[in-house]
C-alpha cells in the first residue's frame, strides 16, 4: 500500500533531517516515485510548508520552457538511472516542431514533450535559505528535467513564471502509472542484415540513424551487435575513465549526450577536472558536471557513421536493459569534419580497450 499524503510529508521532514538524503533517495525509501514525493507537497502555503512546497504547473510545456530565458543563468539537470548531466547557462533560442522542442546554446536540449506528464515549481527551505527549481516528470513519476536557480538567477522572473503557469486547483498527489513493457525486439535471424549494412554505408547524417533503426526494426544495441566491424567495435566496460582523462589531458573538446525518453541534454566543449568516488566517475568543472555510475555500464562501443562531412565517431555506453547511459563525440558543427584529436583519442581507446570480435 502506498503511503498517504500526510505520511509522505512527515517522512520527508524526518528523512531529510536524519540523513540529508536527496529527493530521489527519499522517494526510494518510501517506495514511491520522485514525482509522487514532490506532488504530495502541492497545496501547502508558505507558512504551512515545513521545508518543501510545490506548485503544480499548467501542461503548456513549450511556452513554459520558452519563459525560462527570463530567469537568466540557471542550472539545467537531466538524468537517467546511471548518469546525471548538469549544465549552467541560459535557456535561449527555444523552438518547437510538433512534439519535439529545441533549446540551442550553452544550455543545449532536445525535448520530447509527448513523454511529459507533470510539472512543478519547487521551493525548499534550508540552512542556506530557499532553493527554487522547476521540475518535470513523466507518467511514471520519473524525473525528466529540472531547472535549478543559481545565486545569479532572477528570482522575480521565477515568481512571475509560477504566477503565470500555476493551475487553479492546487490539489496534492500524483497517480503514477506503471511503466509499459517494451516491445520484444525482432530476432536477429529475421533482420535483413544485407539491407541494414548497406543503409548504414549510405548514411549522410548521424540523425538518419534513428530512421534506419525504425526501418529495420532494430533496437540500438541490437544494431550495434549486428553491425559490420568497419563501423562498430565493442570496448571493455572500464574504458570510460581512460576516455575522460584522455580528453582532459589533450584538451580535446567533446560533446556529451545524456538523456531519458523525455529529454536529451548536451554539453559541448572541453572538460578538465575528473574525480572518481566509489563507483561514480565525475566531471567537476565550473559550468558542467557529469556524474556516471561505472558499475551500471553493461556494454560500450565505438560507433562510426558516414556523413556528408566524413565519418563521425562516438563512444556509447549502455546499461543492462540496453538503455543508453551516455554518448560521447568530438565537438563538431554541421559542415565541419570530425576533430583529428578526437579521432586520435578514439584510436588510442580502441587499442587499449577494444574487445575481440565475436561472430554473430
Amino acid at each position: 500500500m502506498k503511503p498517504t499524503i500526510h505520511r509522505i510529508r512527515q517522512s520527508f521532514i524526518t528523512l531529510r533531517k536524519e540523513g540529508r538524503l536527496r529527493h530521489r533517495e527519499i522517494a526510494e525509501k518510501l517506495t514511491i516515485s520522485e514525482g509522487e514525493l514532490i506532488a504530495a507537497h502541492v497545496g501547502l502555503g508558505a507558512t504551512a510548508a515545513k521545508g518543501l512546497r510545490a506548485i503544480r504547473l499548467d501542461a503548456n510545456w513549450p511556452a513554459l520552457i520558452a519563459s525560462i530565458e527570463s530567469i537568466g543563468e540557471v542550472m539545467a539537470l537531466t538524468r537517467n538511472e546511471a548518469c546525471v548531466h548538469e549544465k549552467i547557462g541560459q535557456y535561449r533560442h527555444v523552438s518547437q516542431e510538433g512534439s519535439v522542442g529545441l533549446v540551442v546554446g550553452e544550455i543545449d536540449l532536445r525535448i520530447f514533450y509527448q513523454h511529459w506528464f507533470a510539472g512543478f515549481a519547487v521551493i525548499e527551505s534550508g540552512s542556506q535559505g530557499e532553493r527554487r527549481s522547476l521540475q518535470f516528470f513523466d507518467a511514471q513519476g520519473q524525473a525528466i528535467h529540472k531547472v535549478h536557480l543559481k545565486p545569479q538567477s532572477d528570482v522575480s522572473a521565477f515568481d512571475r513564471i509560477v504566477s503565470l503557469f500555476a493551475v487553479a486547483q492546487q490539489e496534492p498527489g500524483l497517480e503514477a502509472s506503471k511503466l509499459k513493457a517494451k516491445p520484444t525486439p525482432a530476432p536477429d535471424t529475421e533482420i535483413d542484415r544485407a539491407g541494414f549494412w548497406q543503409a548504414w554505408r549510405d548514411l549522410k547524417d548521424t540523425h538518419d540513424f534513428y530512421s534506419l533503426l525504425r526501418k529495420y526494426t532494430l533496437t540500438r544495441t541490437q544494431a550495434l551487435r549486428l553491425a559490420e566491424p568497419e563501423f562498430v567495435r565493442e570496448l571493455s566496460k572500464d574504458c570510460l575513465r581512460s576516455m575522460l582523462q584522455g580528453a582532459a589531458q589533450t584538451k580535446t573538446p567533446i560533446m556529451v549526450f545524456v538523456g531519458n525518453p523525455g529529454m536529451i541534454q548536451i554539453h559541448s566543449g572541453p572538460i578538465d577536472r575528473i574525480i572518481e568516488q566509489g563507483s561514480w566517475i565525475n566531471v567537476m568543472d565550473p559550468r558542467f558536471n557529469l556524474h556516471l555510475r561505472q558499475d551500471l555500464i553493461e556494454r560500450a562501443w565505438i560507433v562510426r557513421k558516414p556523413t556528408v562531412d566524413g565519418i563521425v565517431t562516438s563512444i556509447e555506453f549502455f546499461d543492462q536493459s540496453g538503455e543508453a547511459i551516455a554518448m560521447f563525440f568530438g565537438e563538431r558543427k554541421p559542415g565541419k569534419a570530425e576533430l583529428a584529436s578526437w579521432r586520435d583519442l578514439v584510436t588510442q581507446i580502441e587499442g587499449e580497450h577494444g574487445l575481440m570480435e565475436v561472430c554473430q
